[in-house]
């Protein structure tokens, strides 16, 4: 049931930051921010539409901190397996470069 949870968070994870980090994304946000903004007067710059505005931005930026953590413990995991690719290949290769040097001293 966890691994059920963690890969379904994680495809979630993956499609809103992949929705949400697009251009139109940032225009709908800035939208929501201009609507409030001149609905201003129509509430009368009230307490409950300053918090309203509050209330979403607070909501919005907790469930975002969860989803930043996700992407980026996956990319720090990503980029250190690469890591690791990477430093195997580079002691094989320096182990040829050995063996090769070797057989060119023995040769002369």
């Amino acid at each position: 049931m966890k691994a059920f949870i963690k890969s379904r968070f994680e495809v979630l994870a993956e499609w809103i930051s992949a929705a949400l980090g697009r251009p139109m994304a940032f225009l709908a946000a800035l939208g929501v921010v201009l609507l409030w903004a001149v609905s201003g007067p129509l509430f009368g710059y009230s307490d409950t539409w300053q918090l309203v505005i509050n209330t979403g931005t607070t909501i919005t930026t907790f469930l975002m901190v969860f989803l930043l953590q996700n992407t980026g413990n996956r990319t720090i995991a990503e980029l250190q397996d690469h890591l690791h690719r990477l430093e195997r290949q580079n002691a094989e290769i320096l182990s040829l470069l050995r063996d090769a040097r070797a057989e060119v001293r023995r040769a002369a």
